[in-house]
């Protein structure tokens, strides 16, 4: 194996920093270049001065069938920082009705937990759950919603909610497919499969620093401040240099380069690349305030502006997916904040005036559109050149743009890498 060359990963989020873990731990030489001043991308925690605390950018639900999480938190020394709940549950209020139950999964694969009405959702029956087949066996072509009956009161309960945040992306349009395939980790795995995953501190802590600090050890080199402007190609697909702007890197012809960077600027450097062209936004609303903490961290709710809302230590949380949905000319600023506040006030019992201190964090172009015609123009990681591999959760994972595929993107990238080492 040709230990003299040089991996330059070109990004340093989710993507770029699997990869970089998973080839430094080969003995590979690496170095990351990440335009930001701070890695982690959409993934990630800052001390915000408004609200005089630390917020994690976006919240992330990820369980424990997350095969790439587990093997990205296993390997980046970063298992101790992660809570994982012994027992699947996921807690949901209606907002119209005021009524709250707990999904409570048993650990086996046989879901016995859908004939115990105290486990399942409301006025549900056993074969109600047998719905989940028609996605499950969706062509590539089917939307969630073509899938399901979108009236009945499964579906609004407990699969609207679950979808929605999976992929962000009305389901109407939301590929049935990209459902299935990361349910089949999940929720086909059994409860044990579906314990949820939450940082002890924040995101960060978890899914950053801990891959940072093991790079480093392993003498891998990151570079902040360094956008990519272009790169010099040869005929046969060889990349020769890396444009910084105010430096060049040069590519010697042992090394390799992974572009690890959002779909649009991957277009912009390889102008003919076929990628995603859609996008969703999703949107988070941190509010400055102290609520009892429920068992699971969390909570669903249906028939409000958020479906989920995370509960830390002075901070709640709410994720707003699909956020295009809701778009008017001041969305996303003072009036989301204080359309949701009046549903966290009904869900924690306190008074909708009293508004705390709160942020709005909105994320453009968060996730590629999850639709079936976005998913056939994600691209592999190899894409015919000598010495360039992508990465990212915009990328053939064939799963949605999630953590697990941003991760898992990162791996496959690696051994488009590792294929090429001689010896």
């Amino acid at each position: 194996m040709t230990q003299s060359r040089t991996i330059h990963i070109i990004g340093a989020g989710m993507a770029g920093l699997s990869a970089a873990l998973q080839l430094s731990l080969m003995g590979q030489k690496i170095t990351v270049y990440e335009a930001a001043p701070y890695a982690g991308g959409r993934c990630r925690s800052y001390y915000d001065k408004g609200l005089d605390c630390r917020i994690d950018n976006g919240n992330h639900l990820v369980l424990s069938g997350n095969v790439a999480v587990q093997d990205y938190l296993e390997l980046s020394g970063a298992k101790e920082t992660v809570l994982q709940q012994k027992e699947p549950m996921f807690p949901f209020m209606d907002l119209e009705t005021g009524e709250r139950w707990n999904i409570r999964m048993t650990n086996g694969l046989f879901p016995r937990w859908i004939f115990d009405p105290k486990r399942r959702v409301p006025n549900t029956k056993p074969t109600d759950y047998l719905s989940a087949r028609q996605f499950l066996m969706a062509s590539e072509d089917a939307t969630v919603a073509s899938c399901m009956n979108t009236k009945d009161p499964l579906f609004k309960r407990f699969w609207e909610p679950m979808a929605i945040a999976a992929l962000n992306t009305e389901l109407e349009n939301a590929s049935a497919s990209l459902l299935s395939n990361l349910f089949a980790q999940s929720f086909g795995g059994g409860g044990a499969a579906c314990q949820p995953i939450t940082p002890k501190v924040g995101m960060s802590e978890t899914f950053v620093l801990p891959c940072l600090n093991t790079l480093r050890q392993k003498g891998g080199e990151i570079k902040f401040g360094h956008r990519l402007r272009g790169i010099d190609v040869t005929s046969e697909g060889q990349v020769t240099k890396l444009d910084f702007g105010d430096s060049l890197v040069n590519v010697q012809p042992q090394d390799w380069v992974i572009l690890a960077v959002p779909a649009w600027v991957a277009q912009e450097i390889i102008p003919n690349l076929l990628v995603p062209t859609e996008f969703r936004a999703i949107a988070n609303v941190h509010y400055r305030i102290e609520v009892p903490h429920n068992p699971a961290g969390f909570t669903g709710l249906v028939g409000g502006l958020a479906e989920w809302v995370f509960v830390k230590q002075g901070v709640v949380s709410v994720t707003i997916s699909a956020a295009d949905r809701y778009d008017d000319e001041n969305a996303g600023h003072e009036e989301w904040a204080l359309a949701v506040w009046e549903d966290l006030a009904k869900l924690f019992d306190l008074d909708p005036a009293r508004v705390p201190p709160c942020r709005v964090v909105r994320e453009k172009r968060a996730t590629f559109a999850a639709t079936p015609a976005q998913d056939k123009m994600r691209p592999t990681s190899y894409i015919g050149w000598k010495n360039l591999a992508l990465a990212g959760d915009w990328t053939a994972t064939s799963l949605p743009s999630t953590i697990e595929g941003a991760l898992r993107s990162g791996v496959k990238a690696a051994q488009v890498v590792m294929r090429w080492s001689e010896g």
